[in-house]
């Protein structure tokens, strides 16, 4: 129970890494503040299983692209919980398609939500936070796509790429104030959004080439963002978790390279 009377916000939390982030989190004792834009019964379930380690959980539906909603959901869960002191920022979006065909309107809903949004989320609750008066945690997931130019992925490239940046950036502002600031990079992970791109046969066949020879889990993942926030992490700051067997190395280097 290290998160005993501590309360979180985590973005994105109805589904996959989200999901994994905020029953992991309620596990280890945090109150739970679930942010989700459209997948009402699923947000619920998660509710479900948070109340049922005996910990509090509050439902903040709405669009992390809109800062308005993103200052009200901190504001609201604060005076719900009587404060914040973690804070995970997980939404994102992105459409897959070549740059020269892409459809703009889908290239600029993932640098909102994914750049954008994760930017208003890690302000609002840092301005949250110095308030207080009592130090916090902040945890970003991002990719390795902020590093590794994948095609048909230049806006979703771009926006993990601007907030590695910013999560930086983030944590030597304020580190007077006691508040970390980390990033997490999840490589290929099996989550209902990979259906989006790709069919289970071809996620199966390219499972087998990665280094590990498997996708992650969201709840391997979920793990590591709860060490991150952890007084177990208190000197780590600033920092990159990669968390993605193998994906970030020259694996293609070694594929049929005959050697045993």
């Amino acid at each position: 129970m290290k998160f005993a009377g501590r309360n979180v916000i985590v973005t994105g939390a109805s589904l996959g890494i989200g999901r994994a982030c905020a029953i992991e989190l309620a596990r280890r004792g945090a109150n739970v503040g679930l942010n989700f834009r459209s997948n009402v019964e699923q947000a619920n379930a998660v509710v479900r299983e948070i109340e049922g380690f005996g910990q509090k959980a509050i439902l903040l539906q709405g669009d992390v692209a809109d800062q308005s909603f993103v200052e009200q959901m901190v504001e609201t869960t604060a005076e719900e919980f009587g404060g914040l002191d973690m804070y995970v920022s997980n939404a994102a979006y992105s459409d897959r398609q070549r740059m020269i065909a892409a459809d703009m309107g889908g290239f600029r809903r993932t640098i909102d939500v994914s750049m954008w949004g994760a930017f208003y989320g890690v302000r609002a609750a840092a301005q949250q936070m110095v308030k207080q008066g009592n130090g916090g945690a902040i945890t970003v997931l991002s990719s390795p796509h902020a590093v590794i130019p994948i095609p048909t992925a230049m806006a979703y490239n771009m926006a993990k790429a601007a907030i590695d940046h910013m999560a930086r950036t983030a944590a030597i502002e304020l580190a007077e104030y006691r508040i970390r600031v980390n990033l997490v990079h999840p490589g290929w992970i099996d989550t209902p959004g990979e259906r989006k791109f790709f069919s289970e046969e071809a996620i199966q066949k390219g499972s087998q080439k990665l280094p590990w020879g498997r996708l992650g889990t969201p709840e391997e993942i979920a793990k590591a963002v709860a060490y991150t926030l952890s007084d177990d992490a208190d000197y780590m700051t600033g920092s990159t978790l990669t968390i993605d067997g193998g994906v970030s190395l020259p694996w293609w280097s070694n594929r049929d390279s005959g050697e045993q």
